[in-house]
């Protein structure tokens, strides 16, 4: 029961002593203070107390890709935590290499009355796929919100961290240190976050180094968000010239020191590499990684505010909010050949 208390405890920012109250159905505990003990039981996978139960406001949908990528995990428990904290119930749905798609979760998760779903880094971020499925999802009276991706097509309300900034701050980043051939590993192209990605660093690159759009297509190579697609990409750049390699995953930036390293180059020493997400635990990478930090907190907020005040009737009109991501710099990158030396900044952890 006491390690139960400090974990409670822990996750709901309070005293045991008050989990304590909570869960013994004492007075003198805020309404606020008593729903995130109450939210912190369920996030938790804690039974709450029968007197303390009541029914749930409803079932929401949460729907990503896959979890393999730790940005994910990362975003389905702000996500989860947010709906909790309101009375709403997540429903996990993720997509498996061979198992269900997005429309069959879809489907089930309308069979099973859901209030709403949030849809992560799904179809709507593919240019080439047809946007009618979210017209008959709103059709059938089911609100959503898409994370991730962003369509004209689609009237909805859309979250995504700013991927055109987030590159021109990664490209200014090495471009201080004395890089001139910089390389982009990203995604299928028909991706709007890999698009986008392609526009910061286009725009980073020609104002830091003067380069045209048709030199900074060159430094650009397409492969799959994977250590393996990562590390494919970056071998692919290193032979052309790259001294260093911006990410648009983690998980790739991870394949691509391990290019490095399989050519006998040294990260930072003889490449720099520069990932994307500030995952999970990417702080104790073997260099600790550079990164640029997705604002998953109030990205995965503010999903569960536009939905919720469309499920209680107040919608907001169609619209993107887009949140500014943050350069981390660890020990990932360096000087580039003729480069001076790095320099501590606010940003360094």
């Amino acid at each position: 029961m006491t390690a139960r208390l400090a974990d409670i405890a822990a996750q709901a920012g309070v005293s045991e002593a008050t989990v304590s109250r909570v869960l013994n159905g004492k007075p003198g505990v805020a309404a606020a203070t008593r729903q995130s003990v109450l939210a912190a039981l369920d996030v938790l996978g804690y039974e709450r107390p029968v007197r303390l139960r009541q029914r749930s406001a409803g079932l929401v949908g949460l729907i990503t890709p896959e979890l393999d990528n730790p940005i994910f995990p990362a975003l389905a428990q702000v996500i989860g935590q947010g709906l909790t904290r309101q009375g709403y119930t997540p429903v996990l749905a993720t997509q498996t290499p061979g198992g269900s798609t997005e429309d069959e979760l879809t489907e089930m998760l309308v069979e099973r009355g859901v209030s709403g779903i949030i849809f992560v880094s799904g179809l709507h971020a593919d240019t080439t796929a047809d946007t009618q499925r979210y017209d008959q999802l709103r059709g059938k009276g089911v609100p959503y919100v898409l994370i991730n991706g962003y369509s004209p097509k689609v009237e909805a309300t859309f979250v995504s961290p700013d991927d055109r900034a987030a590159m021109q701050l990664a490209v200014t980043h090495l471009a201080s240190l004395g890089h001139t051939r910089i390389g982009l590993a990203v995604g299928p192209k028909r991706f709007v976050p890999v698009l986008r990605k392609i526009e910061g660093f286009a725009l980073g690159m020609q104002a830091k180094l003067g380069l045209s759009p048709e030199q900074c297509e060159e430094l650009v190579q397409h492969s799959l968000y994977t250590l393996e697609g990562g590390q494919a990409a970056a071998s692919a750049l290193i032979e052309r010239g790259c001294t260093a390699v911006v990410c648009a995953s983690d998980m790739m930036a991870l394949g691509a020191i391990r290019a490095a390293r399989q050519r006998g180059l040294t990260v930072p020493g003889d490449v720099s590499v520069v990932g994307f997400d500030d995952s999970p635990l990417i702080a104790f990478t073997d260099p600790p990684l550079t990164t640029i930090r997705q604002p998953v907190q109030a990205m995965g907020q503010a999903a569960v505010r536009a939905l919720l005040e469309e499920i209680g009737g107040t919608p907001a009109p169609p619209s993107e909010f887009v949140f500014m991501p943050e350069l981390v710099v660890r020990g990932s990158t360096a000087a580039g050949p003729g480069g001076r030396r790095p320099r501590l900044s606010q940003g360094r952890e």
